[in-house]
């Protein structure tokens, strides 16, 4: 028997420190939150795709009230974003979410299971990795790749 250690490296850092590029996504994902329709949880979060013809794709979590029939911010984009662009490569995405006090939080939020398996297969379409913005009120976090959020993932498909 052989214990395994799991890490998932991050970078932490302020919107200041992005590029330019990175800053405009983010920027994006939190426009998206407004866009949201969350009437029974008030949990509005938004998601924007870079993609590599230099489209933003972006989305917000949309509730219904047969639960769980609605649908999350990060697969909103993701599904819109290959439907529309179905050649073009997922690059990075960034996430954002305001919580029920209607403020941004305070601490970068993760996807949900679901929305991390999702967008692995959109990574496995890519070819390569694709980044993930975690974004806060005043902190933001940056991983190297879906599969770094999800590490023993479902992968052989």
């Amino acid at each position: 028997m052989k214990e395994l250690t799991i890490t998932t490296p991050i970078i932490e850092a302020t919107l200041d420190e992005l590029s330019a590029e990175d800053r405009a996504l983010v920027e994006e994902a939190r426009r998206q939150t407004a866009t949201s329709y969350a009437p029974y949880r008030r949990f509005h979060v938004g998601a924007a795709i870079r993609l590599d013809n230099g489209e933003i794709v972006a989305g917000s979590n949309q509730e219904n009230a047969a639960f769980p029939s609605g649908l999350c911010a990060e697969r909103t984009a993701a599904f819109y974003a290959h439907a529309r662009y179905p050649e073009a490569k997922f690059e990075t995405i960034a996430i954002a979410a305001v919580g029920t006090d209607g403020l941004e939080l305070r601490d970068p939020i993760a996807p949900c299971g679901a929305c991390r398996q999702s967008l692995l297969e959109y990574e496995t379409l890519a070819t390569h990795d694709v980044r993930v913005i975690l974004t806060a009120r005043d902190r933001v976090f940056i991983l190297p790749s879906v599969r770094s959020t999800l590490p023993l993932a479902f992968s052989e498909f």
